[in-house]
């Protein structure tokens, strides 16, 4: 049996496709202002028994895909792709374009709590995507370079827009570049964990995932200061398209 799980989220979208509960594709694209269309794009030539879509735009998908077609929340298809790539992890940090989430799991893998900040881009993708654009460094290497930093910048403002106003006026007053990305992601970890904590983390065993898990600037600052070790998947942005299709394949076989 084949079945596709589709996220469409703000800033991509991706596929990942399993066959008898193993994958066998997967492919990732911009959201772009059709997403719907994208995410057909993405599925042009498969053929599939079922389709699970997650994220912002999933109904989007259940309006054009109407056979074989559901829909889950991204926490729940967080949390089935993560328990299955990472079986020890029982607490999910994801953060993708625009939104950032905590996922606390039962022993059975199912969702116990979450919290989600998604009413600004703060500490999530687009924010590294305008520190990137402000600084004049790919994305890709943002956080390879802000480890090479020397000294502490403190970046006061956690709105992306605001935070954008403050590295113009620092690179104006002379400081280094590489100094102002460290202190950009250390705002991002400082938030994150403070996501984190909102959950007991005595006994917890972290996962990191979305796309910002790729960055290894944020990775290195979250195991620092929460003082242990934080597990990222092999290709973290596709795990919640991962978990929507393991998701879909449970609910064909019912």
């Amino acid at each position: 049996m084949r079945c596709a799980g589709i996220d469409l989220g703000s800033r991509t979208i991706e596929v990942v496709i399993i066959e008898d509960g193993r994958p066998v594709a997967s492919r990732q694209a911009e959201t772009g202002f059709a997403p719907a269309k994208q995410a057909a794009n993405l599925l042009a030539g498969e053929s599939c028994d079922t389709f699970m879509a997650t994220g912002y735009g999933r109904h989007l998908f259940l309006e054009t895909f109407t056979t074989a077609s559901q829909t889950v929340t991204e926490i729940k298809a967080v949390a089935a792709g993560c328990r299955k790539l990472l079986p020890e992890v029982d607490l999910i940090l994801d953060i993708g374009g625009q939104d950032a989430k905590v996922i606390a799991l039962k022993p059975d893998g199912r969702v116990r709590k979450f919290e989600m900040n998604d009413r600004c881009a703060a500490g999530t993708g687009k924010f590294l995507e305008l520190t990137a654009m402000s600084l004049g460094l790919p994305l890709e290497e943002l956080g390879t370079e802000a480890l090479k930093a020397e000294n502490h910048i403190q970046i006061n403002s956690m709105c992306a827009v605001f935070a954008e106003s403050e590295v113009t006026s620092l690179i104006g007053r002379g400081a280094d570049r590489l100094d102002i990305a460290m202190g950009l992601h250390r705002s991002i970890a400082n938030r994150a964990v403070s996501m984190l904590k909102r959950f007991p983390l005595n006994e917890a065993t972290i996962g990191f995932v979305g796309g910002v898990a790729l960055n290894p600037c944020v990775h290195k600052l979250l195991e620092e200061q929460l003082a242990t070790r934080v597990q990222v998947p092999d290709n973290p942005q596709m795990v919640s398209a991962y978990g929507a299709a393991l998701l879909a394949s449970t609910s064909h076989n019912k």
